[in-house]
């Protein structure tokens, strides 16, 4: 009897124990072939093959017969595991990929670990959500595929995966600098220059909407709840969900109309100042003063939802009213138009909830014209005085 038959013969013997594995040769070797458990998940399986290393012949089947029993105890007792089977070869690159991936559990798990009070612990799962785990699962997609165990490769690769200049590559640049910190992991040294790009690109400043065009909008809403919502985004630069999160008291025909927004939100409590202050009474705010449910009825409580979910419920509510805006253009817009009321960079950032750092790079085209504005202005005042005398 040759060594082929034998394998059949050994095949149908745990056939008829209702295995759906068998030995097969290739070459000179034997392998194991049958349904087994996805890399990914051991709950999906598939057809997949395990090297033996095993020469193809009956001493080498002896052996192999000793792994097929082995493997199907293990599966029949759910202790089936990918490591304990791959080439020696492979074993520490995939003992590697294990250890990656269970460092970045523990980095979401110390994400969260200091928040106890409830609205803040909603307010770092928006935070996860948006700004970390999209980053994050472009980088096990990026490890899985080049199957590669070096972080710098791994870093670099997932940041150059956004287009250069986009705020989606500096956001990423962000998140995964907070992660190379808990991973004790060094960054290359042209790591900032790499991610450099945050703000508004060339198309979307020349295409901000004018004071005109966000006036006509808000009068073709017809809603005069969400009306209330456009004009307090429109007037005080608020981000989507900021809209649902403000002490709006002053905001009567007594009050300064200076509003806070509260501690709740993304970037925590701060004072905002409305520009254009004449929008106030365009736009009938003061009617929020005296009574703020007069704003959309929607759930704000963090306990069972998210100031992301809250916040994309004005975006589709810009779409469905077909505006052709997106909400975020009237905070750059509002943005804009205090640079031109010559307000501070430095004030304008902190009634924006973010760093000036971070105002200045993002609207660096129009605060460079307004400086340079200034300085010709200066120029001329000078030259006139000469003419004079």
């Amino acid at each position: 009897m040759n060594v082929i038959q034998e394998i059949n013969n050994v095949n149908d013997k745990f056939a008829t124990k209702g295995s759906k594995l068998r030995i097969e040769k290739r070459g000179e070797t034997l392998n194991i072939r049958g349904s087994l458990p996805s890399k990914n998940d051991k709950n999906d399986f598939a057809v997949q093959r395990i090297s033996l290393g095993l020469k193809a012949d009956f001493n080498g089947l002896e052996e192999a017969k000793k792994k097929l029993q082995l493997i199907t105890l293990q599966l029949e007792l759910n202790q089936f595991d990918w490591i304990n089977w791959v080439k020696i070869s492979d074993k520490k690159e995939k003992k590697e990929e294990f250890k990656f991936l269970t460092r970045l559990n523990d980095f979401e798990k110390y994400f969260f670990r200091e928040n106890k009070n409830e609205y803040l612990t909603s307010t770092r799962k928006t935070t996860w959500r948006s700004s970390y785990k999209p980053y994050i699962n472009r980088m096990i997609s990026i490890q899985n595929d080049t199957k590669t165990d070096n972080l710098d490769n791994i870093f670099t690769t997932t940041l150059k995966t956004y287009k250069e200049g986009s705020r989606s590559r500096k956001q990423c640049a962000t998140s995964l600098s907070v992660l190379a910190k808990f991973l004790e992991h060094k960054l290359p040294e042209d790591w900032k220059l790499m991610a450099k790009g945050y703000g508004l690109n060339k198309a979307s400043f020349r295409n901000l909407p004018t004071d005109e065009i966000i006036e006509n909008l808000w009068e073709n809403i017809p809603n005069k709840s969400w009306k209330y919502v456009f004009g307090l985004m429109a007037t005080y630069g608020l981000r989507n969900h900021e809209v649902f999160f403000c002490d709006l008291s002053s905001l009567t025909n007594s009050g300064d109309k200076i509003i806070r927004v509260l501690p709740t939100t993304k970037t925590g409590e701060h004072q905002v100042w409305p520009f254009h202050p004449k929008w106030i009474d365009k736009f009938e705010l003061c009617e929020l003063g005296k009574d703020p449910e007069l704003l959309p009825k929607i759930n704000r409580d963090l306990r069972v939802t998210t100031l992301q979910n809250i916040g994309k419920k004005i975006t589709d509510q810009f779409k469905r009213y077909s505006l052709k805006i997106k909400p975020y253009d009237l905070r750059h817009a509002w943005a804009v138009r205090t640079i031109f009321y010559d307000l501070p960079d430095t004030v304008a950032a902190r009634m924006m909830g973010h760093s000036v750092s971070l105002h200045t790079q993002t609207y660096h085209h129009w605060i460079t014209k307004r400086d340079q504005q200034q300085a010709v202005n200066n120029a001329l005042s000078k030259y006139k005085k000469r003419e004079i005398f």
